[in-house]
Protein backbone atom coordinates (compact mmCIF):
# COMPACT_ATOMS: atom_id res chain seq x y z
CA UNK A 1 0.00 0.00 0.00
CA UNK A 2 1.34 3.45 -0.90
CA UNK A 3 1.92 6.00 1.85
CA UNK A 4 -0.86 8.54 2.30
CA UNK A 5 -0.51 11.95 0.69
CA UNK A 6 -0.40 14.44 3.55
CA UNK A 7 -1.35 18.14 3.55
CA UNK A 8 2.33 18.87 4.05
CA UNK A 9 3.17 16.97 0.85
CA UNK A 10 0.44 18.77 -1.07
CA UNK A 11 1.71 22.14 0.17
CA UNK A 12 5.31 21.21 -0.75
CA UNK A 13 4.57 20.30 -4.39
CA UNK A 14 5.13 23.82 -5.84
CA UNK A 15 8.49 24.10 -4.05
CA UNK A 16 9.51 20.67 -5.36
CA UNK A 17 8.59 21.78 -8.91
CA UNK A 18 10.77 24.89 -8.48
CA UNK A 19 13.61 22.70 -7.16
CA UNK A 20 13.36 20.52 -10.27
CA UNK A 21 13.38 23.62 -12.50
CA UNK A 22 16.53 24.86 -10.76
CA UNK A 23 18.15 21.44 -11.23
CA UNK A 24 17.24 21.50 -14.94
CA UNK A 25 18.54 25.09 -15.21
CA UNK A 26 21.89 23.96 -13.80
CA UNK A 27 22.20 21.60 -16.79
CA UNK A 28 21.50 24.39 -19.29
CA UNK A 29 19.11 24.60 -22.21
CA UNK A 30 18.51 22.25 -25.12
CA UNK A 31 18.13 19.16 -22.93
CA UNK A 32 15.78 16.21 -23.50
CA UNK A 33 12.59 15.77 -21.50
CA UNK A 34 13.13 14.05 -18.17
CA UNK A 35 10.88 12.41 -15.56
CA UNK A 36 11.26 12.51 -11.80
CA UNK A 37 9.61 10.17 -9.34
CA UNK A 38 8.43 11.97 -6.20
CA UNK A 39 8.98 9.89 -3.09
CA UNK A 40 8.51 10.43 0.62
CA UNK A 41 11.72 11.89 1.99
CA UNK A 42 11.45 10.08 5.35
CA UNK A 43 10.96 6.71 3.62
CA UNK A 44 13.92 7.34 1.30
CA UNK A 45 16.15 8.30 4.24
CA UNK A 46 15.08 5.18 6.12
CA UNK A 47 16.08 3.02 3.15
CA UNK A 48 19.21 5.07 2.26
CA UNK A 49 20.49 6.95 5.35
CA UNK A 50 23.71 7.84 3.51
CA UNK A 51 21.74 10.28 1.35
CA UNK A 52 20.89 12.58 4.28
CA UNK A 53 23.50 15.20 3.35
CA UNK A 54 22.34 15.29 -0.29
CA UNK A 55 18.62 15.70 0.35
CA UNK A 56 16.42 18.53 1.50
CA UNK A 57 15.35 16.80 4.71
CA UNK A 58 12.99 19.68 5.46
CA UNK A 59 10.79 18.72 2.51
CA UNK A 60 8.36 15.81 2.79
CA UNK A 61 8.97 14.97 -0.90
CA UNK A 62 12.18 14.20 -2.77
CA UNK A 63 12.44 14.18 -6.56
CA UNK A 64 14.39 11.22 -7.95
CA UNK A 65 15.61 11.65 -11.54
CA UNK A 66 14.68 8.85 -13.93
CA UNK A 67 16.20 7.75 -17.21
CA UNK A 68 15.43 9.85 -20.28
CA UNK A 69 12.06 9.21 -21.82
CA UNK A 70 12.14 6.85 -24.80
CA UNK A 71 11.34 8.30 -28.23
CA UNK A 72 10.13 11.78 -29.07
CA UNK A 73 6.43 11.42 -28.23
CA UNK A 74 5.90 12.34 -24.58
CA UNK A 75 2.27 11.20 -24.69
CA UNK A 76 3.29 7.72 -25.83
CA UNK A 77 6.08 7.56 -23.24
CA UNK A 78 3.72 8.58 -20.43
CA UNK A 79 1.14 6.02 -21.57
CA UNK A 80 3.74 3.32 -20.94
CA UNK A 81 4.55 4.38 -17.36
CA UNK A 82 3.05 2.76 -14.29
CA UNK A 83 4.59 3.83 -11.00
CA UNK A 84 5.09 1.51 -8.04
CA UNK A 85 3.04 2.28 -4.93
CA UNK A 86 5.86 3.97 -3.03
CA UNK A 87 6.08 6.67 -5.70
CA UNK A 88 3.73 9.41 -4.48
CA UNK A 89 3.91 11.61 -7.54
CA UNK A 90 5.91 12.46 -10.60
CA UNK A 91 7.25 15.47 -12.43
CA UNK A 92 8.25 16.05 -16.02
CA UNK A 93 10.62 18.76 -17.19
CA UNK A 94 10.67 19.63 -20.87
CA UNK A 95 11.51 22.51 -23.14
CA UNK A 96 8.64 23.99 -25.12
CA UNK A 97 7.87 26.86 -27.48
CA UNK A 98 5.39 29.47 -26.23
CA UNK A 99 3.49 31.69 -28.66
CA UNK A 100 1.25 34.70 -28.10
CA UNK A 101 -2.45 33.70 -28.16
CA UNK A 102 -3.09 35.29 -31.55
CA UNK A 103 -0.22 33.29 -33.08
CA UNK A 104 -1.53 30.03 -31.57
CA UNK A 105 -4.85 30.57 -33.34
CA UNK A 106 -3.01 30.66 -36.68
CA UNK A 107 -1.29 27.27 -36.22
CA UNK A 108 -2.15 24.44 -38.60
CA UNK A 109 -4.24 21.58 -37.15
CA UNK A 110 -1.71 18.81 -37.81
CA UNK A 111 0.75 18.34 -34.90
CA UNK A 112 4.01 18.17 -36.87
CA UNK A 113 3.09 21.16 -39.05
CA UNK A 114 2.06 23.12 -35.93
CA UNK A 115 5.39 22.36 -34.23
CA UNK A 116 7.36 23.44 -37.30
CA UNK A 117 5.33 26.64 -37.68
CA UNK A 118 5.72 27.48 -33.97
CA UNK A 119 9.48 26.85 -34.08
CA UNK A 120 9.86 29.38 -36.92
CA UNK A 121 7.44 32.02 -35.61
CA UNK A 122 9.15 35.40 -34.99
CA UNK A 123 7.27 35.94 -31.69
CA UNK A 124 8.05 32.52 -30.24
CA UNK A 125 9.61 32.17 -26.79
CA UNK A 126 11.46 29.11 -25.66
CA UNK A 127 10.62 27.94 -22.17
CA UNK A 128 11.28 25.16 -19.68
CA UNK A 129 8.13 23.61 -18.25
CA UNK A 130 8.00 21.53 -15.10
CA UNK A 131 4.67 19.78 -14.55
CA UNK A 132 4.23 17.87 -11.28
CA UNK A 133 1.38 15.75 -9.92
CA UNK A 134 0.65 13.74 -6.79
CA UNK A 135 -1.49 10.65 -6.47
CA UNK A 136 -4.98 11.83 -5.69
CA UNK A 137 -5.04 14.86 -7.96
CA UNK A 138 -2.79 17.66 -6.67
CA UNK A 139 -0.86 19.32 -9.49
CA UNK A 140 1.34 22.31 -10.27
CA UNK A 141 3.39 23.76 -13.11
CA UNK A 142 6.42 26.04 -13.25
CA UNK A 143 7.41 27.70 -16.52
CA UNK A 144 10.75 29.46 -17.02
CA UNK A 145 10.87 31.66 -20.14
CA UNK A 146 14.23 31.62 -21.82
CA UNK A 147 16.02 34.90 -22.29
CA UNK A 148 15.19 36.32 -25.72
CA UNK A 149 18.87 37.06 -26.34
CA UNK A 150 20.86 33.79 -26.25
CA UNK A 151 24.06 35.80 -25.70
CA UNK A 152 22.69 36.87 -22.30
CA UNK A 153 21.61 33.34 -21.40
CA UNK A 154 24.78 31.84 -20.01
CA UNK A 155 23.10 29.19 -17.86
CA UNK A 156 22.22 28.78 -14.23
CA UNK A 157 24.78 30.22 -11.82
CA UNK A 158 23.43 28.49 -8.71
CA UNK A 159 21.35 31.44 -7.53
CA UNK A 160 17.66 31.04 -8.45
CA UNK A 161 17.13 34.78 -8.01
CA UNK A 162 19.65 35.45 -10.80
CA UNK A 163 18.35 32.85 -13.27
CA UNK A 164 17.52 34.44 -16.60
CA UNK A 165 13.95 34.59 -17.77
CA UNK A 166 10.57 35.14 -16.17
CA UNK A 167 9.21 32.42 -13.87
CA UNK A 168 5.50 31.64 -14.06
CA UNK A 169 3.71 29.31 -11.63
CA UNK A 170 0.22 28.04 -12.38
CA UNK A 171 -1.43 24.74 -11.58
CA UNK A 172 -3.18 24.63 -14.96
CA UNK A 173 -0.50 25.66 -17.48
CA UNK A 174 -0.49 22.31 -19.28
CA UNK A 175 -3.84 20.54 -18.71
CA UNK A 176 -3.35 17.75 -21.27
CA UNK A 177 0.12 16.95 -19.96
CA UNK A 178 -1.10 17.01 -16.35
CA UNK A 179 -3.96 14.64 -17.24
CA UNK A 180 -1.53 12.24 -18.93
CA UNK A 181 0.73 12.36 -15.87
CA UNK A 182 -2.19 11.64 -13.53
CA UNK A 183 -3.02 8.63 -15.72
CA UNK A 184 0.36 7.09 -14.88
CA UNK A 185 -1.10 6.42 -11.39
CA UNK A 186 -4.33 4.80 -12.55
CA UNK A 187 -4.63 1.06 -12.21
Amino acid sequence: MSPAITEEMTAALPAVAREIEQFAASEGWERPARMFALVETAELLEAEPGLAEQLNTGSPLTPVAQDELPGNDIGEALAGIAWPERVLGCALVQEIVVLPPEAEQELPGEDEAARNTAAQHPDRREARLVAAVLRGGTQTCVLRLRNKDPELDDGFDGDPEQEEGELVEDSALAPNLLNAMHATFEE
